[in-house]
């Protein structure tokens, strides 16, 4: 194994994946009552996830305080920022614009043939409120408590949250000087021990990938494709503009190898699809842009801020595509002003939303925005975990390519590295 590249090890995980996937599903079960291979499947993608995930709170906080306190050599900090802002926004709007497009050619709630009695509004809902509820840490550590059905108690971490908590400690390590060295000589010993164990859990890729797809082949509903077939479509088409034509324009547009970013990008973009969740594939999001030759000072800013609130996917073209759904669904004539709200709510709309998870959030905040029932988000719900794959595999992309062209434009790019295209490096000298 140690002669086959990595991502080849990783098509290998896709391949084996797909065929016990396949396998568990002909051996029956229900999703109560699952059969040993798909609990199995199951098993080895929840605890991969688990593991990553476990990995993002050190990550973020080390990396944000330890990039902040190292901007005593950077001239250039705000502007960093700014451009990176700007870069979500322009993409966000290119995305949604597809999307709304896409949705007015085809007027997919109007050639539906889902139940009506599927609609429901959802448990979870977006205000724009949230943003500023989601940003001020309710602790110290960012740590959310959720109860179970059956009583118990979860914690979690906000990471939007731990990212304000980051930023806080590490201008305060720039504002105290040369007293704050100890502190931040422990953040960078710590950080470095962090990227060690993120490496040895990365290598576990191509296991984690044979549970998280096979689990999605065996359980997910393929069958609930059938009334909603045109939506479905669109949604997959407006996300593959966006990664297969769209990214690689902007890429072609700075001088960047389209090439070079997609077999650096591939780790994260594979692992976001089969693991649907921007979150828990942060931490090889952030080392394959940093192995595209994005300085690591950057990197660690950018891409946990991108993973929170840039989401080409999740709040650009699905919002828009669901909207006009359920605009069409119940009947409801769009105006132009509509789809600028549209477009207005996906490119701000994100961050109002950056507390809390899922692209259903998302979507009721567009759909109250305009007017509509969210009793039609019910009607989505049976086909949103084969349609979150896609979106968060578009979100993850994006959110290695806006660092990746913020530092070609700003002349930090390691052009050298970049070129390399090495989907990740095979030794390990953080």
């Amino acid at each position: 194994m140690k002669r086959t590249p990595f991502g080849v090890q990783v098509l290998i995980g896709l391949v084996l994946g797909i065929v016990l996937g396949a396998l568990a599903r002909s051996l029956g079960g229900t999703s109560e009552d699952p059969n040993w291979l798909t609990t199995t499947l199951s098993t080895i993608g929840s605890i991969f996830v688990t593991l990553l995930r476990a990995l993002v709170p050190p990550l973020v906080l080390l990396a944000v305080v330890t990039s902040i306190a190292n901007l005593r050599q950077v001239t250039n900090a705000a502007r960093l920022a700014w451009q990176t802002l700007l870069w979500f926004a322009l993409t966000a709007l290119v995305a949604v614009a597809i999307g709304i497009g896409i949705g007015v050619l085809t007027d997919p709630g109007a050639r539906s043939s889902v139940d009506a009695s599927a609609a429901e509004e959802p448990g979870s809902t977006g205000s724009w409120l949230d943003f500023l509820q989601g940003i001020v840490p309710g602790n110290t550590f960012a740590l959310e408590g959720s109860a179970s059905d059956d009583g118990s108690v979860s914690l979690n971490f906000n990471v939007l949250q731990l990212l304000v908590i980051a930023v806080v400690l590490g201008i305060a390590v720039l504002k105290v000087g040369e007293k704050a060295d100890p502190v931040l000589n422990v953040a960078r010993s710590g950080l470095a021990v962090v990227q060690t164990v993120l490496w040895w859990v990365i290598r576990l890729a191509p296991i984690g990938t044979v549970g998280l797809l096979g689990k999605a082949v065996a359980t997910y509903g393929w069958d609930a494709l059938s009334p909603l077939g045109v939506f479905v479509v669109d949604v997959y088409v407006g996300l593959a503009l966006v990664i297969f034509v769209v990214y690689p324009v902007l890429l072609r547009a700075h001088g960047l190898s389209v090439r070079s970013f997609f077999s650096g990008v591939w780790p994260a973009t594979q692992l976001a699809f089969v693991s649907r969740s921007s979150i828990g594939t942060l931490p090889v999001t952030q080392r394959v842009t940093e192995d595209l030759g994005v300085p690591q000072s950057y990197a660690s800013f950018a891409v946990p801020l991108g993973a929170t609130t840039k989401m080409d996917g999740c709040a650009a073209i699905y919002p828009a595509l669901a909207a006009i759904f359920v605009a069409g669904f119940f009947g409801v004539d769009l105006s132009i002003t509509d789809y600028l709200l549209i477009a207005f709510v996906s490119v701000v709309g994100s961050a109002a939303t950056a507390g809390l998870t899922g692209a259903t959030v998302m979507l009721t905040l567009t759909l109250s925005t305009l007017g509509l029932p969210l009793a039609g988000v019910g009607l989505l719900l049976a086909i949103d975990p084969i349609l979150d794959m896609g979106r968060t595999a578009v979100n993850v992309t994006g959110q290695a390519l806006v660092p990746a062209i913020v530092a070609k434009r700003e002349g930090i790019l390691d052009l050298d590295r970049y070129r390399r295209r090495h989907a990740v490096r095979e030794t390990v000298d953080a």
